[in-house]
């Protein structure tokens, strides 16, 4: 796939990550499995690394744009921030050795069952409530402990956690554009760690390419940066206005393209 191609999912990227909060993930994973598709077992693993230096600074940018009195709600949650973390770096070894098929279809299950939720549990495409639009800290029905296994999932899989923490956020009574800016600092703390995993191991890997640090194909990682980084500063800057039901609803829709990605590039 040439350099242009990726600057322009790139510009796909910027936008996932300010209005969706996903930081990138859920499109440099599937991306860059194509990219990589040369080096067979090992182009997933590659995709999952690389989509932990994406994400780290998509959501950095993002966050640094972000109002501050957004940012306040989770101000109080340093042991959350601190588990996301231990689980970002337990998942991101994890990855690096375990067989591309339960990278593959465990992402696909992950993302699927995801969709399940949102559909057919009450508080996604329709917030649960007002009280945190008030100003009450998100995720008041959660506790830390959940930054563990959320970070450890996330980083597994390469994404940000925002497929968990975003639906989380909702239920809480968020708005999706409250929650998905909130989703931003969250990877932040899963894919920093992430990511020093992945520069630093190749795991398992019997590949190798010339493009790779550790497991990141550094390359095709900046491309995709390039593109990304000016949409996110214009959006964050001017922010579409989106009807909350709608963008709840263009979420799934997205899910769903990104696991459909993965399974049909097997």
């Amino acid at each position: 796939m040439s350099v242009v191609l990726l600057l322009v999912v790139g510009l796909a990227v910027g936008v996932t990550t300010v209005l969706f909060g996903f930081g990138g993930g859920f499109v440099t994973v599937p991306v860059i499995a194509v990219v990589d598709i040369a080096l067979g077992g090992d182009a997933l693993r590659v995709a999952t690394a690389t989509s932990a230096l994406v994400m780290l600074v998509n959501a950095v940018v993002a966050t640094t744009a972000t109002r501050r009195d957004v940012l306040a709600r989770l101000r109080g949650r340093r042991v959350l921030f601190v588990l996301l973390g231990v689980g970002g770096a337990i998942g991101a070894l994890g990855a690096r050795f375990a067989p591309d098929l339960l990278l593959r279809w465990g992402f696909v299950a992950y993302v699927g069952v995801t969709v399940l939720d949102l559909l057919l549990r009450p508080g996604f495409v329709r917030a649960a409530g007002a009280g945190a639009e008030r100003g009450a800290s998100p995720g008041g029905a959660w506790g830390d402990w959940v930054g563990g296994p959320i970070g450890t999932i996330a980083a597994f899989f390469g994404v940000g956690g925002s497929v968990m923490t975003v639906p989380m956020m909702r239920r809480s009574g968020l708005s999706m554009t409250v929650a998905t800016s909130l989703a931003n600092p969250l990877t932040v703390a899963i894919a920093a760690p992430a990511l020093a995993v992945s520069l630093l191991s190749r795991g398992g890997m019997a590949s190798s390419s010339a493009g790779l640090v550790g497991s990141v194909d550094v390359v095709s990682a900046l491309a995709l940066m390039v593109g990304a980084i000016p949409v996110i500063v214009v959006l964050r800057r001017n922010p579409p206005r989106i009807p909350d039901a709608l963008h709840a609803w263009t979420y799934i829709a997205l899910l769903v393209a990104a696991a459909t990605t993965v399974a049909i590039t097997g």
